[in-house]
């Protein structure tokens, strides 16, 4: 099998001929900067020039020889931009290791720390001395009673995730940057036969929690429905135009397409299911299916954090096809149990492999050990991508990645 055949196999729910693997298809299977530059080490490999594609969590665009390596089956449909020079400009991580970032971010220093402004000047995000990430420091609906909401597309473009969290480069959803993106993913399509993961997005949770502060919007859902129902439609529009122009441009090269939302915490989810039923349901279910309207064949992720367990059949119900990271560390998330009630109808693109402790603190030999544990429940009878729960860390042994890579290579 190639490594798109093996993918799309998974997709399929039928056993591929090995597990395939992902690492680095999207922007929850990656790894951060530093951790990179070691396991380049470890692997015999001269270092890189370090392009740091996605910004706020600095994590590193893996290049074809560590996926060689490694044996990846997928790869984001924004891999070639790395390749383009003049997409990037020059920044240093906070140890003072030179790398690259997306030319269109306007950092700048502020005593100790990095910011980046708005257009009122005000600071939207900052990396704090110390700090390895960008955190978001601008809510533009927290104060504000905006009931008409005519002004949400320059307030999502004060929103750290909007303004420059679309790696890795300037290609925006205008008919230039359609053209570019149209480019880079047939380029891409005609030059590896790996699966190609296209990162939409399409986040309803996350934008409110990015508009009025988490804290705010889920009080709002129980405190003004209507409101929020209002702001949830206004969002849906600007989604599904994008939407459309999007897989215009990329959609005849993907094999998936990935939406966004945590809506999980350690415990459970973040809100009832029958809150997910009144607002977030019927909505993803539009986008999902208008995703497959668009591009026939086409598979749907989605990107969810933490204990979904109780949401995950009115998720299949919307549409939904494959979901990651498989958090199964959380309340109810055991993954015996999740294959067994949903294996049928659902791909587990994740659940490999413990990030939060036993890749960071494990011995190879416990890092390996877990990983075949988790794969001989997942991997059987197709449904499952391998990789680690979320992204890894700057502070994981590159010994410990190795051992997990090898481990899957194994079975």
């Amino acid at each position: 099998m190639t490594s798109r055949e093996r993918i799309q196999s998974a997709l399929n729910h039928v056993e591929p001929d090995r597990v395939p693997v992902d690492f680095g298809g999207h922007r929850s299977s990656g790894i951060m900067a530093q951790a990179y530059m070691r396991l380049r080490e470890i692997l015999g490999l001269p270092p890189s020039k370090l392009f740091v594609y996605d910004f706020i969590q600095q994590l590193a665009v893996i290049e074809d020889d560590v996926l060689d390596i490694i044996g990846v089956d997928v790869v984001d449909v924004g891999q070639r931009f790395y390749r383009q020079e003049d997409y990037w400009q020059d920044w240093s991580l906070p140890d003072g290791t030179p790398c690259k970032i997306p030319a269109f971010i306007q950092v700048e220093k502020q005593g100790d720390d990095w910011v980046v402004r708005g257009d009122e000047n005000q600071v939207i995000c900052i990396q704090k001395k110390g700090t390895l990430f960008f955190e978001q420091t601008n809510f533009p609906l927290l104060d504000r009673d905006d009931e008409s909401l005519e002004n949400l597309e320059y307030d999502l473009d004060q929103v750290m995730w909007w303004r420059i969290g679309s790696p890795p480069a300037p290609a925006g959803l205008d008919n230039e940057g359609l053209r570019i993106r149209e480019e880079t993913a047939r380029e891409l399509r005609e030059g590896t036969d790996r699966a190609i993961y296209g990162a939409f997005g399409g986040n309803l949770v996350e934008t409110g929690e990015f508009l009025f502060r988490i804290d705010n919007f889920l009080f709002l859902l129980a405190a003004n429905p209507d409101r929020i129902h209002r702001f949830l439609d206004r969002l849906m529009e600007l989604h599904l135009a994008n939407l459309e122009k999007y897989l215009s441009a990329a959609g005849p090269y993907i094999d998936i397409i990935g939406f966004g939302d945590d809506m999980g915490m350690q415990t459970g989810p973040l809100f009832s299911p029958e809150m997910y039923r009144e607002f977030f349901k019927p909505r993803h279910k539009i986008l999902w299916n208008r995703a497959r309207e668009i591009c026939p064949g086409i598979k749907v992720g989605l990107h969810c954090c933490g204990g979904v367990y109780p949401l995950l059949g009115d998720m299949i119900e919307a549409g939904l096809d494959a979901i990651n990271p498989v958090q199964f560390t959380c309340t109810d998330m055991e993954v015996d149990r999740l294959k067994r009630e949903f294996g049928r109808d659902l791909v587990f693109w994740g659940g490999g492999c413990d990030t939060q402790s036993i890749l960071r603190i494990g011995t190879p030999q416990e890092v390996s050990d877990h990983v075949k544990k988790q794969v001989e429940i997942l991997a059987p009878g197709g449904g499952f991508v391998f990789q680690q729960v979320h992204n890894i860390l700057a502070d994981v042994p590159a010994e410990n990645i190795v051992a997990m890579f090898e481990a899957v290579n194994q079975i």
